[in-house]
């Protein structure tokens, strides 16, 4: 087993859970390209197109700027990551954005006919998921720079 890891670099788990991945993943691609091949192909060109020339700068930019504008610390605080505290729910709102536009923006104007319901209440439901997601990763971030601040205080000698 350990001639393996080190050959391979993880757990065979992981490369049972990759292969499943695969699988599943080239099930759906076969699936999806024997209804509409050009959709799927113009679908992937402009997935890659608009993730690497649009929103990979711009996500990539506004890490930089985060990292450089929060990135200072007081100098009693223990140092702690704290980039993925902001990244995390970032990437999920973002994500949950990007699924859900029209309906956050209100731009579906047949919805309530098609489906028979409203609309309305998106944007707040979006907006008290990302002010949760936020102050979750808040909390996690505190309870972090406490642990933090314990390790530094019994490594120093100090007792609270």
């Amino acid at each position: 087993m350990a001639r393996f890891i080190r050959w391979y670099g993880a757990n065979p788990l992981h490369l049972l859970a990759l292969l499943c991945s695969v699988a599943l993943a080239g099930y759906a691609a076969v699936r999806l390209f024997a209804v509409q091949p050009v959709g799927v192909a113009v679908w992937f060109v402009g997935a890659a197109i608009a993730h690497d020339l649009i929103l990979f700068p711009l996500y990539a930019l506004a890490d930089r700027s985060a990292q450089l504008v929060l990135g200072h610390r007081a100098a009693d605080l223990p140092a702690v990551p704290w980039i993925n505290y902001v990244r995390v729910p970032t990437f999920l709102s973002g994500l949950l954005l990007l699924a859900w536009f029209p309906l956050i923006f209100g731009i579906v104007p047949a919805f309530e006919v098609t489906t028979g319901l409203s609309p309305g209440g998106y944007l707040g439901r979006w907006l008290a998921i990302t002010g949760l997601l936020y102050g979750a990763a808040a909390f996690a971030f505190a309870l972090s720079l406490r642990r933090a601040r314990r390790a530094t205080g019994s490594a120093s000698g100090d007792d609270e």
